[in-house]
């Protein structure tokens, strides 16, 4: 890859995560399903939050952790998002400024608040998310910029951001300014609901050869392809795809580029305390080891050792050291 600015440069939702522990049976109470994300509008949303326990604000997004995460590991990170001109706005922008993230996308005025997450934890580790998508889902094609997206060497998307109008215009035409510009395309497909709404459109990329790495959970992967079981959806999807990561939890994750394949298990845990950025913090490990030529291997085990850490604590971004750790799983 050629000089640039940036290692990589995410475009997602911008939201600010409520996080708070309960037991099962509040979840029943309020009819969630568990381990699933819900889209929720303003009165859900206020609703949920006075039902809720004592909770932690912690700016997140999908894409906007792996951007952590990757600044972290000391990659160069850029991040678009919208907020709103209001207090969580301010927030979001202040921390992913703070953890050394390049953001300058302007404020917007006026309804809707700033998206928030009511991510709910129950005691076995397992979140249950509750989105309102505020401010986030206007997300306008006038905040990409083609020399920015230019400046870095792989352009990450967040699925979540494909479901309203105003980002999906956004985001399909950052695919365009990076295909222009010869930089690569990584996509995260986010979440199994997606798939019902946007499945075809997915393909569709997939398809047209405008993705150069999907990252897919293994709900997501069989979601996508119809296959009856891992390895069939697998053998179906690689061979369309520069490159394949899929992650299975407990399982391990595994990636195939052409006729390479790499497998590693997952990364011990003394306790899994929150779930919620496992899959983004993957996401910024891969790439990190990626954007660095390192091999495919390697780049699974980075991918595994950050959300390994993530998941041993409350939040989605990383507390401990992950240049450390990394350092000292690999070497």
């Amino acid at each position: 890859m050629t000089d640039t600015r940036f290692d990589v440069l995410a475009i997602g939702n911008a939201i600010v995560d409520v996080i708070s522990p309960c037991e099962d049976a509040f979840l029943e109470s309020e009819g969630l399903d568990k381990g699933a994300m819900a889209l929720i509008d303003t009165s859900r949303a206020e609703e949920l939050y006075a039902h809720m326990g004592p909770a932690r604000e912690i700016s997140g997004g999908s894409a906007a952790n792996t951007c952590a995460g990757l600044a972290a590991l000391g990659s160069r990170a850029a991040f678009i998002g919208q907020v709103a001109d209001d207090q969580l706005g301010a927030v979001f922008a202040h921390d992913i400024r703070a953890a050394g993230i390049h953001y300058e996308v302007a404020p917007r005025e006026g309804d809707p608040p700033t998206a928030r997450c009511l991510v709910l934890v129950t005691p076995d580790g397992q979140r249950t998310m509750n989105t309102f998508l505020g401010a986030s889902q206007h997300l306008p094609a006038s905040a990409i910029d083609a020399d920015l997206i230019a400046s870095a060497k792989v352009l990450y998307l967040e699925g979540y951001l494909w479901d309203p109008d105003d980002p999906r215009a956004a985001m399909k035409g950052a695919i365009d300014a990076a295909r222009k510009a010869g930089r690569q395309v990584a996509f995260t497909l986010s979440d199994a609901f997606l798939l019902d709404r946007h499945g075809d459109d997915f393909r569709k990329l997939i398809d047209d050869g405008l993705i150069d790495i999907l990252f897919a959970n293994e709900v997501e992967l069989l979601g996508l392809t119809g296959a009856a079981d891992f390895e069939a959806g697998v053998a179906a999807l690689a061979p369309k795809l520069p490159v394949l990561v899929a992650t299975r939890s407990e399982k391990g994750a595994i990636a195939v580029a052409g006729a390479e394949r790499a497998e590693v298990p997952a990364e011990p845990v003394s306790k899994v305390v929150d779930t919620t950025g496992a899959g983004d913090s993957f996401a910024a490990g891969f790439l990190h080891g990626h954007v660095r030529g390192a091999l495919l291997a390697d780049c699974l085990t980075m991918g595994a050792v950050a959300a390994a850490e993530v998941i041993s604590h409350y939040g989605a971004r990383p507390e401990a050291d992950l240049k450390a750790l990394v350092a000292n799983r690999l070497g």
